[in-house]
């Protein structure tokens, strides 16, 4: 079992879980005492712990800290976080309700950064929404338990499409080749596939890739070129007409799946 948990400093080896933590590993996952659990801290510390008390009565879980702290470069499954490639999310800003899907996906799936963008066809007053809100880094939170992700996911501030631009013009300045960024539109003409976009790129090179998903709208002629101008390559998928919420998802494991195999 791994969890990740945004807690206070333990002190001998002893970590205390209460309030929402607690009812989430009690109520959800129903952990008992002599239950193992991994722990990861906010300085990034992965803690091996066993559960040595739980007190319904006050609502508190006492954690044994029982290994070497493993460093959060030390990561589980044969693969360092390292080597794992980071990947940006620039998500025009659908509903409310479905980006927030979007977020919880995306955060599953191990993205680094999502960052809302406002667009032509985006929500409107997307500009004026508080993606730094605690209901974000909940649903953040959440994710990364659910998941086991190692992954520090953050929710940035909303940017214009020239600021997409502008900002991934400057990543490209160094080390082009180890970045790629698509952008994915409904049209097929100017576009190629997913594939086709790695293709003139050695994937063991990749260490950053950045993806642009439209809103329910899509994106307009005029933001594609402006993208495309910027260094982000126009994809296609020649699938069936997907949602943004569900384009976004399949996009990333798309993205993931080129750059890893």
């Amino acid at each position: 079992m791994r969890q990740f948990i945004s807690e206070k400093d333990f002190e001998n080896g002893i970590l205390v879980i209460d309030g929402k933590n607690f009812r989430y590993l009690r109520n959800v996952l129903r952990i008992c005492v002599g239950d193992m659990i991994s722990v990861r801290i906010p300085n990034g510390k992965l803690l091996n712990a066993t559960v040595a008390k739980t007190d319904d009565s006050s609502k508190k879980i006492i954690l044994q800290i029982c290994t070497t702290i493993l460093e959060s470069l030390e990561m589980t499954e044969n693969q360092p976080i390292e080597k794992l490639h980071e990947i940006i999310l620039f998500m025009f800003v659908p509903k409310p309700s479905k980006f927030e899907q979007i977020v919880r996906q995306a955060t599953e799936c191990g993205v680094s950064k999502i960052i809302p963008v406002s667009a032509e066809f985006s929500q409107k007053g997307a500009e004026k929404m508080n993606f730094k809100s605690e209901r974000f880094e909940r649903i953040v939170k959440e994710a990364r338990q659910q998941s086991g992700s190692a992954i520090d996911t953050k929710v940035e501030e909303c940017i214009s499409v020239k600021k997409v631009c502008e900002i991934w013009q400057k990543e490209q300045e160094s080390s082009k080749n180890e970045k790629i960024g698509c952008v994915l539109y409904e049209r097929s003409e100017f576009t190629v596939s997913m594939k086709d976009a790695f293709a003139e790129k050695s994937n063991s090179q990749i260490k950053k890739a950045a993806l642009v998903v439209g809103a329910e709208g899509g994106i307009s002629p005029k933001e594609i070129e402006m993208l495309k101008n910027a260094g982000f390559i126009p994809v296609h998928f020649r699938t069936n007409i997907l949602r943004c919420e569900t384009a976004a998802l399949y996009g990333i494991s798309v993205m993931q799946n080129l750059i890893e195999n």
